[in-house]
């Protein structure tokens, strides 16, 4: 391990999965030689033969910026109030909540740390724009804090959008991954339509592309890997029932996707006629 430690001026990366590792990568390419934390050795490895340095918690709260990358609510939970994280925060830091997460977890996590700036900066892209560096970022939160840290931001970033308070980058989300799974399901049910009548999917869908319906689901469907449908569409009902808005297409997908696998999308899109 490194015997430096991270300073003010440094970058930290906690969690190196699909989304963590690549950004860790991109920062590294950029020659920030950015800090980072993971239960697995092997990911910390992987970022570190990359140009990363590896340090652990306590490490990565003296970083000037520390981007949080675990996966779910309960995780950023864990590792900010459980572990205390918060509260190591250096004066003046800036701490950017990459999960997705119910807004209030943003406001819990910044009541616990007075001393720090807290963000929150919605991930959207999926893995293969963290792998290219074209994230789409959400961001809540202090203005000032994020455009004092968008040096750490830029490297694995295609747009940076400031969209309000804390916990608006969340809401954003919310409504990308409403959008984005009832496509799904929507594209799903229509092609299935299709090959029900003899259709060759693969033309229909070409024809579809070249129509007003088109979307960058549409076309890359059969790249999704379906992973987080059950979390994020519990997270988009529990904010429509804090402001008392029903939200019916939500549920619809909800019930719909528990039916769509990789290999059923696998299967339908691969669909040709019998004539």
């Amino acid at each position: 391990m490194d015997r430096e430690h991270p300073r003010s001026g440094d970058v930290a990366v906690i969690g190196l999965g699909a989304m963590g590792g690549p950004i860790a990568t991109h920062l590294a390419r950029a020659g920030l030689r950015p800090w980072v934390v993971d239960l697995d050795a092997d990911r910390v490895a992987g970022c570190v033969r990359a140009g990363a340095r590896a340090t652990d918690l306590a490490g990565a709260a003296r970083a000037g910026v520390v981007l949080l990358m675990v996966p779910s609510d309960r995780d950023v939970r864990a590792v900010c109030l459980d572990h205390r994280f918060t509260g190591l925060l250096m004066a003046g830091a800036v701490l950017c909540i990459a999960s997705s997460v119910q807004p209030e977890t943003c406001s819990t996590v910044a009541a616990q740390a007075p001393q720090a700036a807290v963000l929150d900066t919605a991930l959207t892209g999926g893995v293969r724009g963290a792998e290219a560096g074209m994230i789409n970022l959400l961001v809540g939160g202090d203005l000032g804090a994020l455009d004092r840290t968008r040096w750490a931001l830029e490297p694995w970033t295609a747009t940076i959008h400031h969209l309000g308070p804390l916990g608006a980058g969340q809401i954003a989300k919310t409504c990308n991954n409403m959008l984005h799974w009832a496509q799904i399901t929507a594209i799903a049910e229509s092609l299935d339509l299709a090959r029900r009548y003899g259709l060759s999917v693969p033309r229909v869908r070409a024809a579809l592309l070249d129509s007003p319906v088109a979307s960058r689901t549409l076309a890359e469907l059969e790249h999704m890997r379906l992973t987080w449908h059950a979390k994020d569409l519990a997270n988009a009902l529990a904010a429509g029932d804090a402001v008392g808005r029903e939200l019916p297409v939500a549920h619809a997908s909800q019930e719909l996707m528990r039916d769509i696998t990789v290999e059923y999308l696998q299967e339908l899109l691969g669909h040709e006629s019998g004539t």
